[in-house]
C-alpha cells in the first residue's frame, strides 16, 4: 500500500512541476513581453521579415544593378499595387530607416523589374557579375520585330526577359525597347528547346504571354523596405495599361509579298494622299486621347495596315471605330477646334451614330460607333437621300495595340475575323470600286429612319 502511495505522490509531483512550468511560460509570453518586448523588437538592429527569401533576393539584385549602373525600375503588379495604396507612408520612409518588411516579403514566386535596353551599357559583364553573386540566370532572346520590314536585317536576335534565381525566389527582368511611335515595346517570353522548363513556374509570370506596349513612364526614386527602387511616377496609369498591353506586329512578311504580287502605288498622288491620310489619322489620335476615347483603326484603314502595313491609296479616307460607351458629347466640337470641320452626322447616339470630318487635300476623316449585342457588335450606316438604314454584323472582338504609321494605335485582337466580317475570304485582292451598301459581306438592312427624324438623324454640312 506504502508503495502506490510513493508512485501516487510522485506523479501528483510531476504534475505540479509541469503546470507551474507552463505557468512560467505563459506569464513571460504575455505580461513580461508586452511590457518589454516592444521597445525590445523595435530596439536598434532589431527588423522585422527582413530574413525572408523574398527581400534577400530583391536587395542582392538592387546591390548588382546599382554597382553596374544598370537603372532598372519595378513594374511588379503586386508589389506596385502595395506601394500605391501606402505610397503615404512610403514616401516618408528614408533609406535603411523601416522596421518592417511590408513589401517585398509578401510570399511570392518573382519579383518583377524592367530596363529600357538602350540605357544598358555593359549587359554581358552584368551577366557574369550576376552569377558570381550567386544568382542563376537564363536569358530569353528572340528576333527583333522592328527589323522585319528590312530583308537584310530580318531575324536579328535580341535579349526580351532575364530570370534571375535566388534560392526558391526568382527575379523577372523584362527588357523594354523603344518604338518609332514614342513607346516602351517588350517582347513575349518563349521557351527554346535547350532551356529547363522547370527552371521557374513559367506560367505565373506576369509579362510574356504575348509582347505588350506601354507609355514611356515617367520615373521616381523611392525607398521601399529600406531599399531604393525606381518605380513609375504614375503608378496607377501603369497598373491600368497592364491587363490592355497586348501588342500584334504588322505582318511584313506578307506586306512584301502583297506588294510582290500587287505594285504599290508611287505616283505623286499616292504618295500624296498617304502622307495626307497618316497626318490625319495621327491629329485624329491627339484629338482624342485628350478626350481620353479609345479609338481603333477600321473597315479600310484596318485592312491596309494587316494586308499590307501601309494605307490604302485609293481608299480615299481614314476609317476609325469608337465604342458607343465611350462617345463623349463634346467629341464634334473637339475635332472642330483641331481644325476639322464636321461633313456629316448620321444616326444618333442611341442608333447607327456616325460622323465625318473634312481633313485637308479632300481626305475625310469617319467615325464609326460600334454597338454590342450579347453576341456580336454592329455599326451603323444611313444613305442621306433615301434616309435607308444599315447594319454592319462583326463578331465581338477585344482591342490590342499595334504600330501603324509611325504611332501606337489600336486594331481588333481578333483581326482576320474582323477584316473577314468586312471583306469576306477574297479581302486578300485589292478592289478599287466599293460600295458601302452593298460590297461589305456583313452588310444588312436596317429599315428606314422616319421622316419626322430626318433632321436630326441626316446632317450635311
Amino acid at each position: 500500500m506504502s508503495r502506490i502511495n510513493k508512485n501516487v505522490i510522485l506523479a501528483l509531483l510531476t504534475l505540479t512541476s509541469s503546470a507551474f512550468l507552463l505557468f512560467q511560460l505563459y506569464y513571460y509570453k504575455h505580461y513580461l513581453s508586452a511590457k518589454n518586448g516592444a521597445g525590445l523588437s523595435k530596439s536598434k538592429g532589431s527588423r522585422i521579415g527582413f530574413d525572408s527569401i523574398q527581400w534577400r533576393a530583391v536587395k542582392k539584385f538592387i546591390t548588382l544593378t546599382s554597382s553596374q549602373n544598370v537603372p532598372v525600375f519595378l513594374i511588379d503588379p503586386l508589389i506596385l499595387e502595395l506601394i500605391n495604396k501606402n505610397f503615404e507612408q512610403v514616401k516618408n520612409t528614408s533609406h535603411g530607416a523601416a522596421s518592417e518588411c511590408n513589401f517585398f516579403c509578401v510570399p511570392r514566386d518573382f519579383t518583377t523589374f524592367a530596363l529600357q535596353y538602350h540605357l544598358w551599357k555593359n549587359e554581358e559583364g552584368w551577366f557574369r557579375v550576376a552569377e558570381n553573386m550567386g544568382f542563376q540566370c537564363l536569358k530569353i532572346e528572340s528576333k527583333d520585330p522592328r527589323l522585319d520590314g528590312i530583308d537584310s536585317l530580318s531575324g536579328t536576335e535580341i535579349p526580351l526577359h532575364y530570370v534571375c534565381k535566388l534560392a526558391t525566389h526568382a527575379i523577372h527582368l523584362v527588357v523594354f525597347y523603344e518604338r518609332s511611335g514614342n513607346y516602351l515595346w517588350h517582347g513575349p517570353l518563349r521557351l527554346k528547346g535547350h532551356i529547363d522548363k522547370k527552371f521557374v513556374p513559367f506560367r505565373k509570370l506576369q509579362f510574356g504571354r504575348y509582347p505588350g506596349a506601354f507609355d514611356r513612364p515617367e520615373l521616381q526614386q523611392i525607398t521601399v523596405d529600406g531599399l531604393e527602387i525606381l518605380i513609375p511616377k504614375d503608378p496607377t496609369h501603369f497598373l491600368e495599361e497592364m491587363p490592355h498591353s497586348r501588342f500584334i506586329e504588322c505582318r511584313y512578311k506578307e506586306a512584301r509579298a502583297f506588294f510582290q504580287q500587287y505594285l504599290e502605288d508611287s505616283t505623286v498622288e499616292a504618295m500624296a494622299f498617304r502622307k495626307s491620310a497618316k497626318e490625319l489619322l495621327q491629329l485624329a489620335a491627339k484629338t482624342l486621347k485628350e478626350l481620353g476615347v479609345r479609338f481603333w483603326l477600321s473597315s479600310g484603314t484596318c485592312l491596309g495596315w494587316y494586308r499590307q502595313c501601309s494605307i490604302i491609296s485609293y481608299s480615299k479616307d481614314v476609317d476609325i471605330g469608337i465604342f458607343i460607351q465611350d462617345y463623349k458629347s463634346n467629341i464634334i466640337s473637339a475635332f472642330q477646334d483641331a481644325g476639322l470641320p464636321l461633313k456629316h452626322k448620321f444616326g444618333k447616339v442611341e442608333d447607327s451614330l456616325e460622323l465625318s470630318f473634312q481633313g485637308k487635300d479632300d481626305v475625310k476623316l469617319d467615325i464609326f460607333f460600334f454597338y454590342e449585342e450579347t453576341d456580336h457588335m454592329w455599326n451603323g450606316g444611313t444613305q442621306a437621300k433615301t434616309g435607308k438604314k444599315f447594319k454592319y454584323l462583326f463578331p465581338k472582338f477585344a482591342l490590342c495595340w499595334t504600330e501603324f504609321v509611325d504611332m501606337k494605335v489600336r486594331v481588333p485582337c481578333e483581326t482576320i475575323e474582323y477584316i473577314e466580317a468586312n471583306y469576306g475570304k477574297t479581302w486578300k485582292i485589292p478592289v478599287k470600286t466599293w460600295d458601302w451598301k452593298r460590297s461589305p459581306s456583313n452588310v444588312q438592312p436596317n429599315g428606314v429612319w422616319p421622316v419626322s427624324e430626318w433632321d436630326e438623324v441626316i446632317q450635311l454640312y
